[in-house]
């Protein structure tokens, strides 16, 4: 199971209808949970995702509506029982402020934690980049290695089966036959988490390829004097990031209370410079399905279509 589960969109304040930010991605066994906001946990259990799911903690920065969760959700875990260790991930520059999260939570959790200083792989497939933001702030990208998919019709002409079609994907080559031969690419999955920043290299190349991009989508066009002020994309820049990079599927949250439950306009203004990418203005408690992986190299797009 790969699909994201978005319990708040909210930007800064929460609204009648939005939380504050909280993002659980589901990944096989792994429970990624992404700048849990105020009432992160409540609104885990409006979603039927219990907390003892939650694998590894990912914060961008220590802004209080990307983080003020955290000791509900650590201290949950506790109460769940979870003994196997959490790993939390963080900028090193929010030490204090993330210790000081922890250390109101109740003890018992056996929590790792990460802090990074720049650019690189912080876990097996994890990936963080430095963004554009008031305070040091940095995306994640979690990566799939690339593989193969094997071609039954392939094998069958080849004289492979059984045993040999798993010595063939372990050695290469088995009498004459390469796995070339038999297979086509298979691009690895990728999903991309893009938060608080203005337009930068760092996003770009987070959401290079990926299938799934989250990005941020504070402002409007119609205020990007606001987003240059306060480092923020605007949703036409959300689109053109997705464009850029040949993202398959753009997914926007992080929504200033200025506009309400207008955030159809937003996906519309996303799509528009979207390039291909599908848009969704994300809501609280939505489910959102990785798309089927890709067959051949990243340059496959789905037809563009936005969600409001």
């Amino acid at each position: 199971m790969r699909e994201l589960v978005v319990l708040g969109t909210a930007s800064q304040v929460p609204t009648r209808t939005r939380n504050h930010n909280g993002y659980l991605l589901r990944w096989d066994g792994e429970g990624v949970l992404f700048d849990p906001g105020e009432g992160t946990q409540r609104q885990m259990i409006h979603a039927g995702v219990p907390a003892a799911r939650i694998t590894r903690i990912c914060l961008t920065h220590v802004h209080g509506d990307h983080c003020y969760g955290l000791p509900g959700v650590l201290s949950r875990m506790v109460l769940d029982g979870v003994t196997r260790p959490v790993h939390l991930h963080y900028p090193a520059a929010g030490e204090d402020v993330v210790r000081a999260l922890v250390s109101v939570s109740t003890p018992g959790l056996d929590l790792r934690l990460h802090p990074h200083g720049g650019p690189g792989e912080v876990a097996e497939g994890l990936h963080v980049r430095p963004l554009k933001h008031r305070i040091e702030t940095y995306g994640y990208l979690l990566a799939e290695p690339d593989g193969r998919t094997l071609l039954p019709e392939r094998l069958s002409a080849a004289g492979i089966a059984g045993p040999d079609v798993g010595r063939l994907q372990r050695e290469g080559t088995l009498a004459g036959v390469r796995l070339a031969d038999v297979s086509i690419p298979r691009p690895g999955q990728r999903f991309a988490f893009v938060m608080d920043t203005a337009p930068c290299e760092g996003a770009e190349e987070l959401a290079e390829g990926a299938d799934l991009l989250v990005a941020e989508s504070t402002f409007s066009d119609e205020d990007a004097g606001l987003a240059r002020e306060y480092r923020h994309l605007t949703a036409g820049q959300a689109g053109a990031l997705a464009a850029t990079a040949g993202a398959r599927e753009l997914v926007l949250t992080h929504f200033s209370a200025r506009y309400g439950d207008d955030v159809p306009v937003l996906a519309r203004q996303a799509l528009a410079r979207s390039g291909g990418a599908g848009v969704t203005a994300a809501a609280d408690l939505q489910r959102i399905r990785l798309p089927q992986r890709r067959q051949g190299g990243r340059n496959n797009q789905v037809p563009g279509h936005a969600h409001g």
